[in-house]
């Protein structure tokens, strides 16, 4: 819990960039356990805010005052590694406060004066288990081979070192920038609940609501240069934003109104009473200066309307990939439908990003077919993305030589699908140099989407957008009539977008699962509990049963195979009707709306839990029958 104890303040901050504002009179404290996530738009200052408390820029104005000898670790978004040093030694230094403690520890005269203070020093930033710490951080986020040089590493393997040595020092004050970009949900897991255990305070920015939801204590927004701070979660934040917006909403409401009484009395009102008119009119005036709140503004994100699909939109058939004589994946079988979206998940480096070329036609599979119809029209938005040149306009990289975007079967001119996009006339003009990172983001996206297609395919489209921005990304694809297929290791965001998750699990097996992440969770977990006990009963059997002649187990017939085949979407169903039922029990305006039928929805509760139980109970018997044979 947040003590009382201020580990650093930043009070009345003044930051501009150019006529932009970022920081106006922003004053934030830091407190001893605080676990605050940062949030606010793209562009907003959050990274700004970062870099002037980590002490590597100065503000126009205002000051930022730690509390003395506080240690400070900060992992940017754009990082610089040493590049004569190897992995493991790039770690290493992240933690160079606790290292020189050592290092002068161990050769202090027996009677130095500083041996109490820096023991002191070194055991409260854990420094005696640094090297522990090192291999256990290494090896949980899959950073590369301790031995290799930092020049022959990708972008993603060398931020996994960045975030690495970030965290080794343990500081009294961990700063993070976007941690779980290019991370897979594997080393989210373990960095959420690093964080969970974390014994000093840490402010992060991210874009991951589950992580935000999971690991944070307070919430911080950033917006119009200020900052508004809320205790709790993230959905405690969006509670209490909502009934801040609304406040500012009825306030400016009756300024309005007040103002626009106070005109019509000064148009009708007599003449004799001077005096009274002129102090009525002199708070008319006042009213009148007054600012107005600045009400944010959704990006109206607008995917073009796809082409029709045919009756064959994609089909994949026992496809299997090796690269390097190494097996990736391999009967992989799947056919896609419109309104499908298709979430692909798991760690890198198992062929998610493969299996995408391969459906494009990029790369040909070492075994199996891909059957694209003939009206499947695809749109890829690459991982990498596609480069900006930072000398032209934002109308320039958007506009390709036109004026228009083709837009169902009518046109959209460009400046209008720009301001959907929340550029405004300045900005449209404005040279990609001079964007901030979160309006090149949004830059890429309308660029991209223009091109229309009944087939979009997005790979990590939830890197470097902010939250606003991907919640306006998800009703967009939920909303998408073609079909859906993202890579993405965003936990919240394949909840709320995917009807389908396809999850590479390492060693070759890629798993199909009907429904959401949750449940492909669920299921994995009960598969692992089932094989767990299997392999207990086997290891913890008493005595060698004598052998008994075999006896084989029946085949499925051809009706239960095809009832097998249909039995996880029918389980996903009947658990959705379920959750849909107890949500509504858990309203707490049920009894008003629902007081009649309070009765007859208990029922129809337990009737649709017991079918769940019946049919997993029938996929179990199935299954069974199967294995057996």
């Amino acid at each position: 819990m947040p003590s009382d104890s201020t580990l650093i303040s930043a009070t009345d901050l003044d930051v501009c960039f150019n006529e932009q504002v970022v920081l106006k009179k922003a004053s934030l404290s830091v407190m001893e356990g605080d676990r605050i996530g940062l949030v606010g738009r793209n562009g907003s200052g959050k990274s700004t805010f970062l870099k002037i408390l980590s002490g590597l820029m100065e503000p126009d104005s205002g000051v930022v005052s730690p509390r003395r000898d506080l240690v400070v670790s900060y992992l940017p978004q754009e990082f610089a590694l040493s590049p004569n040093l190897n992995v493991r030694d790039n770690v290493r230094e992240g933690a160079r406060v606790v290292l020189d403690f050592i290092h002068e520890f161990e050769n202090l005269p027996a009677n130095s004066k500083r041996h109490d203070f820096l023991e002191e020093r070194i055991l409260a930033l854990d420094g005696w288990d640094l090297d522990h710490r090192i291999e256990t951080a290494m090896s949980h986020l899959h950073c590369p081979d301790g031995e290799r040089s930092v020049d022959q590493l990708s972008g993603g393997e060398k931020r996994r070192v960045a975030l690495c040595r970030a965290i080794i020092s343990q500081p009294e004050l961990l700063i993070l920038d976007e941690p779980t970009n290019h991370l897979d949900n594997e080393s989210i897991e373990w960095l959420a609940d690093y964080l969970e255990h974390y014994p000093s305070a840490f402010l992060l920015v991210t874009h991951d609501r589950h992580f935000l939801e999971r690991c944070v204590n307070r919430i911080v927004e950033l917006a119009e240069g200020t900052f508004w701070s809320h205790s709790g979660t993230y959905a405690d934040y969006l509670q209490a934003k909502a009934a801040r917006q609304a406040t500012s909403e009825l306030v400016e409401h009756k300024r309005l109104v007040g103002l626009k009484r106070e005109l019509e009395w000064y148009r009708t009102g007599p003449r004799a009473q001077r005096t009274k008119s002129k102090i009525r009119m002199a708070a008319v005036e006042t009213a009148v200066a007054e600012k107005a709140p600045e009400f944010e503004r959704d990006v109206d994100l607008v995917i073009p309307p796809p082409p029709p699909l045919g009756n064959r939109v994609v089909e994949l058939a026992n496809v299997g990939m090796e690269l390097g004589g190494r097996r990736l994946f391999s009967g992989i079988s799947m056919t896609f439908a419109g309104g499908q979206r298709v979430g692909i998940t798991g760690r890198n480096g198992l062929g998610k990003t493969t299996l995408l070329k391969i459906i494009l036609g990029q790369m040909k599979p070492t075994e199996g077919e891909v059957r694209v119809g003939q009206l499947t029209k695809f749109n890829y938005v690459d991982q990498s993305r596609l480069q900006l040149n930072p000398e032209r306009t934002v109308l320039d990289e958007v506009s390709d030589g036109t004026e228009f975007v083709v837009f169902g079967e009518g046109r959209l001119s460009l400046r209008a699908y720009l301001k959907r996009f929340l550029f405004t006339d300045d900005r449209i003009v404005t040279l990609v140099k001079y964007l901030s990172g979160g309006e090149r983001s949004r830059l890429l996206l309308a660029r991209i989407l223009k091109h229309g297609g009944n087939f979009l395919i997005l790979d990590e489209p939830t890197n470097d957008l902010d939250l606003p921005t991907l919640r306006i990304l998800e009703e967009a694809l939920i909303a998408f009539p073609g079909v859906v297929l993202v890579v993405s290791h965003d936990r919240y965001f394949l909840n709320r977008v995917c009807t389908d998750i396809l999850a590479f699990e390492g060693d070759g097996r890629v798993s199909q699962s009907v429904g959401d992440y949750d449940y492909y969770l669920e299921k994995r977990r009960k598969a692992e509990a089932v094989a767990a006990k299997n392999i207990s009963a086997v290891v913890e059997k008493p005595k060698v049963e004598p052998p008994r002649p075999a006896v084989k187990g029946r085949k499925l017939t051809f009706k239960e195979q095809q009832e097998l085949a249909g039995m996880e979407a029918a389980i996903h169903a009947a658990e959705q009707k379920v959750a849909e039922l107890e949500a509504r029990f858990a309203d707490p305006e049920f009894h008003r709306k629902h007081g009649p039928k309070a009765a007859e929805l208990t029922a129809e509760l337990e009737t649709a839990r017991a079918t769940a139980a019946r049919l997993f109970a029938r996929w179990e018997e199935l299954e069974a029958i199967k294995h057996a044979s």
